[in-house]
This record gives structure tokens, sequence and C-alpha cells, in this order.
């Protein structure tokens, strides 16, 4: 697993009309359950579920990363915000799904170091 610079990830998200999004959150999703010791989410899986259920699923996935982010955050050590799952579910309702992306990369990258 590598760090990814945050700033190039948003550009390209939005140079790409969302295409690399999609790239972006499996990546997430699969890495943030590699470091939490936890593979009961796939990245290509959260994606169709989103599609298919016009973005309901988002939601949810939302909620559980933030889940999963605080059990890498413990697994790996480091004290966690326990805030996560409320925090990811509310940007995800304002539509800042990006946000989200931005706070898990962020999250992972200090996992990495």
């Amino acid at each position: 697993m590598q760090q990814k610079n945050i700033v190039t990830c948003v550009i390209l998200s939005l140079v790409t009309c969302g295409i690399y999004g999609i790239i972006w959150m499996i990546s997430l999703t699969d890495d943030t359950g590699k470091m939490a010791g936890d593979s009961s989410m796939k990245g290509s899986t959260a994606v169709l579920l989103t599609i298919v259920t016009c973005g309901i699923y988002g939601y949810f996935w939302a909620y559980k990363m933030g889940e999963l982010v605080s059990k890498a955050q413990t697994a790996q050590g480091h004290s966690s915000d326990s805030n996560y799952p409320v925090l990811f579910l509310i940007l995800q309702i304002c539509g800042l799904g990006i946000v989200n992306y931005a706070l898990i990369q962020n999250e992972l990258n200090k996992l990495v170091a």
C-alpha cells in the first residue's frame, strides 16, 4: 500500500468527470479493509451497489467506512476517533462524498507512513 496525493486525486476526479472517483472509491474501500483486517467490504461491490441503488448504498458505505477507519487506527496502535461513522454519513447526505474520500485517504496516508 502506498500513500496517494489527495489534491491530485481530487483534481483527477473532477477532470475525468468522476471516473477516477470510482477508481479511487474502489481503492479506498479495499485499502481500508486491509488496514483494518476486515475484508467484509469489497470496493468493486460497493461501487456496483451504489450505482444499482441510485446512490442509496453510498450512505451505508460512508458509515461503514467510518467504522473501518476507526478499526484500522486501533489495529495500527493509534488512537481512534469514534465520530468518523457519523461524520462520513453527514458529509455523504450533504453531497460531499469527495470530502469523505479525501478524509479517508488522509487517514490511510497517516497509517501507511
